[in-house]
């Protein structure tokens, strides 16, 4: 079977047909085709000619925006965030409020300042709801957006008057559940494979086996983008907690009975669409799913992720260049040290003799290598300095943000009310497995009896729930 061909050539027919209509509409709208885009975007606002015209102005407007390069589309999105509220009217509004007398007049004034503050830019954009895949333009639209605020005030503001509106339109009572499996429209099977980011979808075969009937995935879609998953997650169902990812994904494994399952362990889960960044439904996918499957197979008691732990060797390299004395035992340095004795020692200023290497200097001299911890005896002596430092990691460390996990997987589990509960030993033996993480993984688990428990518990306090086992190996740090 040949390695499936990337999805681009089914978003582009999925484009080209959505312009097509873009372009039957804007047809109907005459003059402004040398018009800039501000000028087009104000005919917009203005809504001359009824609901008709505007639908067909608007679908004009989001054909130029595509047909625009790199550097015009960032030209519409200036234009789209220069249509602010009045700053004078806004003055006047706010003094009305200041001035008001009485509960009653403040309270009206008060609506009147909401009002004025409204910039039109949010009601331009509420147009490209009108149109067919309007939803999706605005989600994509959003994207690009993104990538092109830092340093732009003016950008900013506009992006946050999107999130505002996104977060509003795409509320989890919106959403709906659907199973993904082999049956599904090809297109939305295309769409799975382009999406999938954890693991990467090989081969139809591969596709196949991941949605084989001791396998699961869920998706969550939006009424106005019904082919369009939002976030999907994989889950297989198996006897036991699952400790390597390989093994799930073996397509020459027997297909299991998943009534004879006790857990379902969800292995991937995936954000499709990049405008909706920031716009949290993840957690209510996992609890959504951990439902569905728990009425499905009453035989299920445990379930749990295997998830990366992708800031793990960063963080690692970085602790031991700044000279980390808790990382790795001089004892535990010296065994490394025989298996892969040093080249040169460190040099020292000039005029002094070479010092030899710290522990901390020897680990990172090994871990520099490719894959160390690939290589038998040296892997068998990294994995307790491997396992303790990453318990450490996950349990103890913070990034920018105090009291949350510093590494983003972590936090999102934990956030959702997962602990953690085990750590695994070369579970992902790929290329990015041991770039990200020397090949370690992690199970989140998911308990329905404590979920709100753990999530009240970080939300608050950034208690990170773990199992004793995990706290024993992060002992000294929590």
């Amino acid at each position: 079977m040949s390695d499936l061909a990337a999805p681009a050539g089914l978003f582009d027919r999925a484009l080209r047909r959505v312009t097509t209509l873009w372009r039957d509409m804007a047809s109907s709208v005459t003059g402004g085709e040398e018009d800039g885009f501000a000028a087009q975007m104000r005919a917009c606002l203005e809504a001359r000619g009824g609901e008709v015209s505007a639908r067909s102005r608007a679908a004009k407007l989001a054909q130029a925006y595509l047909a625009a390069d790199h550097a015009g589309r960032g030209e519409f999105l200036r234009a789209l965030a220069g249509f602010d509220s009045d700053a004078a009217a806004v003055t006047a509004a706010w003094n009305r409020v200041a001035a008001a007398a009485d509960v009653a007049e403040r309270a009206s004034a008060k609506a009147a300042l909401r009002r004025v503050l409204e910039p039109p830019r949010q009601r331009l954009l509420t147009q490209f709801t009108t149109i067919p895949d309007g939803v999706k333009f605005l989600v994509d639209l959003r994207a690009d957006l993104m990538a092109r605020m830092e340093g732009e005030p003016l950008l900013q503001a506009l992006e946050a008057d999107f999130r505002t509106l996104l977060a509003g339109w795409f509320d989890v009572g919106f959403l709906e559940l659907r199973r993904i499996d082999w049956a599904s429209p090809a297109m939305l099977l295309e769409k799975l494979v382009g999406y999938e980011a954890v693991h990467r979808i090989r081969t139809w075969r591969d596709l196949k086996n991941r949605l084989d009937s001791d396998r699961r995935c869920y998706a969550f879609f939006h009424p106005r983008m019904p082919d369009e998953p939002l976030i999907f997650v994989e889950i297989a169902l198996v006897q036991g907690m699952a400790a390597s990812v390989q093994g799930l994904l073996d397509e020459k494994a027997p297909v299991q009975d998943p009534k004879t399952a006790d857990t379902a362990v969800f292995y991937s889960i995936n954000n499709c669409q990049r405008g909706l960044d920031g716009i949290s439904f993840g957690n209510f996918l996992i609890k959504r799913v951990v439902e569905v499957l728990g009425a499905e197979f009453g035989n299920l008691d445990c379930f749990a992720t295997l998830s990366p732990i992708p800031g793990f060797r960063r963080w690692m390299e970085g602790k031991l260049d700044a000279g980390d004395v808790a990382l790795v035992t001089e004892e535990e340095a010296v065994a490394l040290r025989a298996l892969v004795p040093a080249d040169l020692a460190i040099a020292g200023p000039e005029g002094e003799a070479a010092k030899p290497e710290t522990p901390a200097q020897t680990l990172r001299r090994i871990l520099a290598k490719r894959v160390p911890a690939r290589e038998e005896p040296l892997g068998k002596a990294l994995e307790p300095i491997l396992m303790r430092a990453c318990a450490r990691y996950l349990l103890a460390e913070s990034g920018r943000v105090a009291k949350r996990a510093r590494d983003p997987v972590a936090h999102f589990h934990l956030s959702n009310g997962a602990r953690v509960e085990r750590l695994n030993w070369r579970a992902d033996t790929s290329e990015k497995g041991f770039r990200e993480s020397f090949g370690l993984m992690v199970n989140y688990r998911y308990d329905p009896a404590k979920i709100e428990d753990y999530h009240e518990e970080y939300a608050g306090e950034g208690r990170r729930a773990a199992s004793s086992a995990t706290r024993k190996l992060a002992k000294g740090f929590v």
